[in-house]
């Protein structure tokens, strides 16, 4: 095992694919010889050259179009928006044409692109650049949505997602580029729709994804300080969605608390929570807990961004108020 940094993760994935396949091309804001505004990149651009590590002008709809044309066309592009907020500008194309081309054309032209979307907060970087909005693309039919939190699974995920003839929304944690984790000398592509317990437990199921399944992983070794033994449900793939998983989970613990970073108003979380709800009604011993942001734009001061943003303490405080202390003893 050798440790690795998450964007190192998904770089290593990017140079294999484009050492397999001459069809892989990478475009955005600065990917080339800057590597990538998150670094990202680095070193693609003096490997493969400008023809494949192609610098673009400063227009998330001409990135995204490009990329849909591209994809449609025969190549397999991976663009990156320097932050998923900027998506607003290309939602046209990948909402309207690339989501639904395969389906309109009868299966006739495929649509292989992966966009990287760099997402969440964390960095001080201001409400325009730190907010989270998987339910943007979650809720579109034909797009597809994975979300790594470790360089392992973003190495695996990145593979599986430029194999796949269907357009991937590969979000990004930008909090956890420099964060390191074990990653094993071979890296298999990961399925799509897999879900990974991150940790046993018990008494209540905590399911999430991204930088959140660090922060589940701290308030689990603080609950079982407390006698409380949660297991963490790491989803990866948002889209598909590993059903079986978390019914799991669900029938093991009879509790289940769904933490996301983003704003809970409208978010995918409550998708997640209405699901369990809905189809897993009968294992439940109580409502599913929702864990989120406030409803506010994140701040760009860090203290009050902290306080905006969910963390280890609101989860473990999400799973007191099930009433497990009680139910425990």
């Amino acid at each position: 095992m050798k440790k690795m940094t998450y964007g190192e993760g998904i770089r290593e994935a990017l140079r294999i694919k484009m050492l397999e396949d001459p069809n892989v091309v990478l475009l955005g804001e600065d990917v080339g010889p800057y590597g990538g505004t998150f670094g990202v990149t680095k070193g693609l651009w003096e490997e493969f050259g400008e023809k494949r590590v192609r610098d673009t002008p400063i227009s998330e709809g001409i990135i995204v179009g490009a990329s849909v044309g591209a994809a449609a066309t025969g190549l397999r592009p991976v663009p990156e928006l320097m932050f998923m907020d900027f998506l607003a500008f290309g939602m046209d194309s990948l909402v309207n044409q690339a989501a639904k081309m395969r389906y309109m054309f009868g299966g006739k032209i495929s649509v292989p692109m992966v966009l990287r979307l760099p997402t969440g907060g964390g960095m001080n970087a201001g409400a325009q650049h730190s907010q989270s909005l998987e339910a943007w693309v979650t809720h579109i039919p034909g797009l597809k949505v994975v979300f790594p939190s470790n360089a392992e699974d973003a190495w695996g995920l990145m593979l599986t997602a430029i194999e796949d003839n269907n357009p991937v929304c590969y979000l990004e944690s930008k909090a956890l580029y420099a964060r390191k984790s074990e990653v094993p000398d071979h890296v298999a592509p990961i399925p799509f729709g897999v879900a990974k317990v991150k940790r046993e437990g018990r008494d209540v199921s905590v399911i999430t994804y991204g930088k959140q399944v660090h922060d589940a992983l701290t308030a689990a070794e603080q609950l079982a300080r407390e006698g409380i033994e949660a297991e963490v449900i790491d989803l990866r793939s948002l889209y598909p969605l590993d059903k079986d998983m978390i019914r799991a989970t669900v029938a093991k613990t009879h509790r289940a608390v769904v933490v996301t970073e983003e704003v809970k108003r409208g978010g995918y979380g409550g998708e997640l929570s209405a699901m369990i709800s809905e189809e897993m009604f009968d294992e439940l011993d109580a409502p599913v807990v929702r864990i989120g942001a406030l409803n506010t734009p994140v701040p760009y001061a860090p203290d009050l961004e902290t306080v905006v943003l969910p963390n280890a303490a609101d989860i473990v405080n999400g799973v007191k108020s099930m009433g497990l202390n009680k139910a425990i003893l």
